[in-house]
């Protein structure tokens, strides 16, 4: 008989395995000795534990699945559990016992860390949802359907939840791209049916801003076309392949108009500056009558200069006031002369001149005797009275006394 520490072979050749609960029969061997018969199910003992090492590393160094490892420690723990090796086989039950309590562990982890991603993934998918009911009342119709278009790919690349959740939540989803969609397809069709409006409108503007091109009624017309201008800008935008063609057919006839008419501003405004300066120099004789010595020559003389005057055109009109203020200061001039004359010869105006003169005369005449005798009198206060009221009228006596003097005495 042959036999070693965890085995041993009988008489007959059968060999035994000790374990915790006895000796088991392995197998029986007649090929050879006992010590063969022992060193052969020693290499199967060896061989179970290698596949074991190996099954530890993989689960833990890889992502082995539960099952799939389950798998193969049952297959292990068949070939431990028949007995078919001579070792410490309940090591080997020991060491598969702490793998599957290792694989449980990883299972609920990966349970556990699934759990947390798929709370992500309906956090994630609730927060695109949101966003999304959020931008399908959006008017940003670019900015909103690029980010819609995002939401998407990003909803692509996350994890699916269970089949109710997620299609609920991607029926939200949808339902808010779908109404964005209907909102922005509604907007550009009635925007299409405005641009279309103001394509026919602005049609019309073209045609009479081409038919007024060759007018030359310069203020009438400049007028109308910035009232078409106004309906131009009124008007909105037409499609884009027909705007920028109307734009350069009305830009193009107003561009035709008031090129004319600035060509006959400049002729105008060259012959009003050759105006200006001819007034300027009859201006600059008219001044030279004053101060008005001799008012016949005076009225000849600037009747003279306004007879030129009248007979030259039209100045600039930011000069006109000016030159104009010069002429009307000399012939007011005139007309001041004229009157003082008028006054100075009028034989009725002297007469009353001169009549009250007379009479305030024999006022002061009069008050200065009664001053004198009140006071002769010794009535001081009548006397002092009497003095201030003889003051006034001799104020008056002299004014009237000037005024009879220009009236040549």
């Amino acid at each position: 008989m042959s036999s070693d520490p965890w085995g041993r072979v009988d008489e007959t050749g059968t060999v035994y395995v000790r374990t915790a609960d006895g000796e088991q029969v392995v197998g029986s061997w007649a090929a050879g000795s006992p010590e063969e018969a022992l060193a052969y199910f020693e290499r199967k003992y060896e061989g179970l534990v290698v596949e074991i090492g190996l099954l530890e590393k993989r689960v833990q160094t890889t992502d082995l699945s539960a099952k799939d490892a389950q798998a193969a420690i049952g297959h292990i723990r068949e070939q431990v559990d028949a007995h078919h090796a001579v070792g410490d086989l309940d090591a080997l039950r020991a060491r598969l016992d702490k793998l599957v309590e290792k694989v449980e562990s990883r299972r609920e982890e990966r349970k556990a860390q699934r759990a947390k991603q798929s709370d992500e993934a309906r956090k994630a998918k609730e927060d695109l949802v949101a966003e999304a009911e959020q931008l399908a009342a959006s008017d940003q119709w670019r900015v909103a359907g690029e980010r819609l278009r995002a939401l998407v790919d990003t909803w692509k690349g996350l994890p699916r939840l269970d089949r109710k959740s997620d299609d609920e939540l991607w029926h939200r989803f949808s339902h808010a791209r779908s109404a964005f969609s209907k909102r922005r397809k509604a907007h550009f069709a009635q925007l299409d049916s405005q641009r279309e409006d103001a394509r026919r409108l602005k049609e019309r503007l073209v045609a009479e801003a081409e038919a007024l091109s060759g007018s030359t009624d310069w203020g009438a017309t400049a007028a109308r076309y910035r009232e078409l201008m106004a309906d131009w800008k009124a008007a909105g935008r037409a499609q884009r392949e027909h705007e920028d063609d109307l734009w350069n057919r009305f830009r193009g006839a107003q561009d035709v108009f008031f090129a004319a008419r600035s060509s006959v501003f400049a002729e105008r405004d060259a012959e009003q500056g050759e105006n200006l300066k001819l007034k300027e120099a009859l201006a600059e004789e008219a001044e030279q009558i004053l101060p008005v010595r001799d008012l016949k020559a005076a009225r000849a003389a600037f009747r003279s200069v306004n007879e030129r005057w009248e007979a030259i055109g039209h100045v600039p009109r930011d000069a006109r006031g000016k030159v104009e203020g010069r002429m009307h200061a000399v012939e007011r001039a005139i007309q001041e002369a004229e009157e003082a004359e008028w006054r100075r010869t009028n034989p009725e105006a002297r007469a009353r001149a001169a009549g009250l003169t007379g009479q305030l005369q024999a006022a002061v005449d009069k008050l200065r005797g009664q001053v004198e005798q009140a006071r002769a009198q010794g009535n001081t206060s009548r006397a002092d009275k009497l003095e201030r009221e003889l003051e006034g009228r001799q104020a008056l006596l002299d004014q009237a006394l000037k005024g009879l003097e220009e009236f040549g005495g």
